[in-house]
């Protein structure tokens, strides 16, 4: 199979039926063998109903079903297990990303060597001041933290090689960062495409302002984890040692000029009266604390299992 195509949607039922079409014309006009792949993230309205009615139309179309809103990344991840294609293309269901995209960005894979492509909406049609200048200065940040030179981190729109997404963890709040995730685990090969970016035509948008205090505290997490993920003694470790000493030399300095200046009856207070000794106790504590955080965090990396992370209400028969 060449292309898998996975779109997931939550509160949809009124686009799907015209991105499916679409996505279908596209498809046949290019000849590509391809499956669609519906991830539900637990809607409440009619989305599942009408992926059912395109399932009984399109044997191509499939279709999971979450118990509940779990959220992008998790609604990714269960795609991604199950799509079988050369080429996964990911794109969003409100009609604002554009299928007609799909053929260079399948050529960019399949021809151009590329181990992902993300689209870059450069003309969009979002509101200026909630979305694109927040946008601007989030995609700015990750592109700094992170050493992936992409303009749109956040565009639904990628394709990738089928060997990325089958060897990387998409979890949380990660979608945004697949660029990054993958450049961690080796796959280099990274460039953008500028695609169109279509008004939206139903509904409103799913995401709010605080999508964007999350994407930062994400690259945070994300930047330590490649730095530290698999070796947390490193980081805390270190600087709990360094404290430690730190507070132990002040301490003993402390200690050793009360006794110099009692050896040679000089004025002095008692070791408690003086604020030092209680900062070098504290940084001894605390350096203590970081040592011991690093020390459960190899423990925990080393006993650590897997366990789901989302729950599946049920999915189409040809899934």
């Amino acid at each position: 199979m060449q292309i898998s195509v996975v779109i997931p949607l939550l509160n949809e039922e009124q686009s799907l039926t015209e991105l499916y079409n679409w996505i279908a014309k596209v498809m046949r006009s290019n000849s590509f063998s391809h499956e669609i792949i519906f991830i539900d993230d637990g809607s409440t309205d009619n989305s599942w109903k009408t992926i059912e009615a395109l399932v009984n139309n399109d044997k191509a179309v499939k279709g999971i079903k979450f118990n509940r809103n779990y959220g992008k990344s998790q609604a990714l991840h269960a795609g991604f297990l199950r799509a079988q294609g050369d080429v996964i293309i990911t794109m969003d269901a409100d009609l604002q990303d554009n299928p007609e995209e799909i053929p260079e960005l399948y050529q960019l894979i399949k021809e151009k060597g590329y181990d992902l492509v993300s689209g870059w909406k450069k003309k969009r049609y979002d509101s200026v001041i909630s979305k694109n200048i927040p946008s601007k200065i989030f995609n700015a940040a990750a592109r700094k933290t992170s050493g992936v030179k992409l303009h749109d981190f956040n565009c639904g729109l990628k394709a990738y090689r089928k060997e990325v997404i089958k060897n990387i963890d998409v979890y949380g709040e990660m979608h945004r960062y697949i660029p990054v995730l993958a450049k961690n685990a080796g796959y280099s090969k990274i460039t953008e495409k500028e695609v169109k970016h279509q008004a939206r035509k139903f509904g409103k948008t799913k995401f709010g302002a605080e999508r964007f205090l999350n994407g930062f505290l994400d690259l945070i997490s994300i930047w330590f984890l490649s730095k530290f993920g698999r070796r947390p003694m490193h980081l805390f470790g270190a600087l709990g040692v360094l404290m430690f000493m730190f507070g132990f030399i002040s301490a003993g300095w402390i200690g050793i000029s009360k006794l110099y200046k009692l050896y040679h009856g000089l004025p002095n207070v008692l070791v408690t009266s003086n604020p030092w000794f209680y900062i070098a106790l504290a940084v001894m504590i605390i350096g203590s604390q970081l040592f011991l955080a690093g020390f459960l965090g190899e423990l925990i990396l080393r006993s650590k299992r897997e366990k789901e992370r989302y729950l599946i209400n049920k999915t189409t028969p040809n899934l």
